[in-house]
């Protein structure tokens, strides 16, 4: 067990759009020791990741986890949380849990002017299936927990209606 310093790691950049945030996997990188230099051998069992939100962006499109918990631990910046019920301003400080469910649905905004910065904490169990309600898709993953690292058995996305009968190419 080694301590990982984020100023030791590298940001990976996601862009899609009104999706835009830099992102640094602190518990993967802990986990793969030697200041992350070699991944993980397995998942953490606990996720965490530094974000940073660029001023009138959003993060990962509005969803929950049907098998993951996940929290926001806000660093610096201000913006919104788009959550099931409702939206509610953030700014530094501020420390939201979301869980398993659709109760917990949720999505950053970063409706300041600076960059919003934040932890996101999350257990990293697997399977999950991710509901994205704007969109009526669901992402499926076994193998490996949303955000994790590793081989994946089964990981897609899907139209939540899509189905075939259970029979359907049997010989």
């Amino acid at each position: 067990m080694e301590p990982v310093n984020e100023a030791d790691l590298e940001w990976v950049t996601t862009e899609h759009g009104e999706t835009a945030f830099r992102r640094k996997k602190l518990a993967a990188a802990a986990a793969g020791g030697a200041g992350g230099a070699e991944p993980p051998a397995t998942d953490p069992e606990l996720g965490c990741s530094l974000y940073e939100l660029p001023p009138g962006k959003r993060s990962w499109p509005f969803h929950y986890h049907t098998g993951n918990e996940e929290a926001f631990y806000v660093l610096a910046g201000a913006g919104t949380l788009r959550a099931a019920d409702d939206e509610h301003p953030l700014e530094a400080g501020d420390f939201v849990a979301c869980p398993a469910g659709a109760e917990g649905a949720h999505r950053l905004v970063n409706d300041g002017d600076e960059p919003l910065r934040y932890l996101a904490l999350s257990t990293m169990r697997e399977p999950d299936v991710t509901v994205y309600p704007d969109s009526d898709k669901i992402g499926v993953f076994t193998g490996a927990a949303p955000g994790g690292e590793g081989d994946r058995d089964v990981s897609g996305y899907y139209e939540r209606g899509a189905s075939v009968d259970y029979w359907d190419g049997e010989a």
